[in-house]
């Protein structure tokens, strides 16, 4: 069977379906953004996230600057640990070089990373290096902490729970089909150049104008710890939590299934840029599937009971988009017009960058 017929997610259920926690310490395992764990305090749970970025896989050096590189690769584990409403602490960095990297290559990296570090309040505690013959690859650890018995996990979410996302989706994947788009035009103009003369090369400005928004989400994500601060300050417990890095659609789903519910997504309420919507116009793009499918906006998806309504009225940067439901009624999205469609993940698939069916 190849691995793409389960996909990502489906692979690691079938991996992990069996395991059984071995340790009074582990709280939680696999199944949501961190697992869960406490090794005696009457205070603090720990939480433990990693990622690995593949270049080619998930980033283009061509077009993505080192220093913007390291500061991304930061930011997506940080996101991971406030969506299980905690913050990070400490980051392990581990890294496979190509011979191409110089030295000063990857002190813009770590220029990066350490900026991200700086403006969340996170330190980096170790990692490790070794060679690489397929470019460069990053893996970073994230160990976070939260407040004993309130990691918020996928599984919370109840029928009338309403569902909010913070910031405006759809950006980031708009950022990259900018960018692809123009990588793509300076290839067709030094390939027409070398025709002529095999050492060619052309002095190429890319058509980035009046688009800053778009590049800064798919290059620079925030991880959203305002938010946390906030929900705290207002004493908002949120039921289920996850943050958006595969899409809305898929990321709803995932918290469908580990609660067991339904839900019902309002098109017309769905956060948008204006950059996005003019953007998505010109390449012929539907909007609404970029929100939904894009990707890497890495902002915080979750539910709250109804009688926070109020509340969540008057949060600036978090809109409420739809309500979760009994499951017999399944997920559904409610367009403009008054219709409904089964919610689906279109999202990307890590084991054939396909859009899943």
């Amino acid at each position: 069977m190849e691995i793409s017929t389960l996909g990502e997610f489906g692979l690691i259920r079938r991996l992990t379906q069996d395991i059984e926690l071995k340790n009074a310490e582990t709280l939680k395992g696999v199944g949501d953004d961190c697992a869960v764990l406490n090794f005696g305090s009457e205070e603090h749970d720990v939480l433990v996230t990693t990622d690995l970025l593949m270049e080619g896989v998930h980033f283009d050096l061509t077009y993505m600057p080192l220093k913007h590189l390291g500061y991304k690769a930061a930011q997506v584990n940080f996101s991971d640990v406030y969506a299980m409403g905690g913050m990070p602490k400490q980051i392990t960095v581990s890294l496979a070089l190509g011979r191409r990297f110089t030295v000063e290559d990857m002190d813009e990296f770590y220029a990066g990373l350490r900026l991200a570090c700086d403006a969340h309040c996170v330190d980096i505690v170790g990692g490790d290096t070794t060679s690489s013959r397929t470019g460069l690859a990053i893996s970073i650890t994230c160990i976070g902490e939260v407040e004993k018995g309130k990691a918020v996990l996928r599984s919370g979410a109840r029928p009338t729970d309403l569902i909010c996302v913070t910031g405006d989706l759809g950006a980031a994947y708009m950022g990259l089909q900018l960018l692809e788009r123009e990588n793509h035009v300076y290839y067709q103009q030094l390939e027409e150049a070398r025709k002529k003369d095999a050492n060619a090369t052309i002095d190429f400005q890319p058509d980035f104008a009046g688009r800053e928004y778009l590049l800064e989400r798919q290059m620079r994500p925030e991880a959203r710890r305002d938010i946390i601060l906030k929900l705290r300050e207002m004493g908002i417990c949120p039921t289920s939590m996850m943050d958006v890095s595969d899409g809305l659609s898929s990321e709803l789903l995932h918290i469908c299934h580990e609660s067991g519910v339904g839900c019902r997504v309002f098109e017309e309420r769905i956060p948008l840029d204006y950059q996005t919507a003019v953007m998505a116009e010109e390449l012929n793009m539907n909007v609404t599937t970029c929100a939904l499918n894009g990707g890497e906006d890495y902002e915080l998806l979750f539910t709250v009971p109804l009688t926070d309504h109020e509340k969540m009225e008057q949060m600036e940067g978090v809109r409420l988009i739809c309500h979760i439901t009994e499951a017999s009624l399944g997920q559904m999205l409610v367009t403009r017009d008054g219709q409904e469609f089964q919610l689906k993940a279109q999202g990307w698939q890590a084991f054939d960058g396909e859009k899943e069916e």
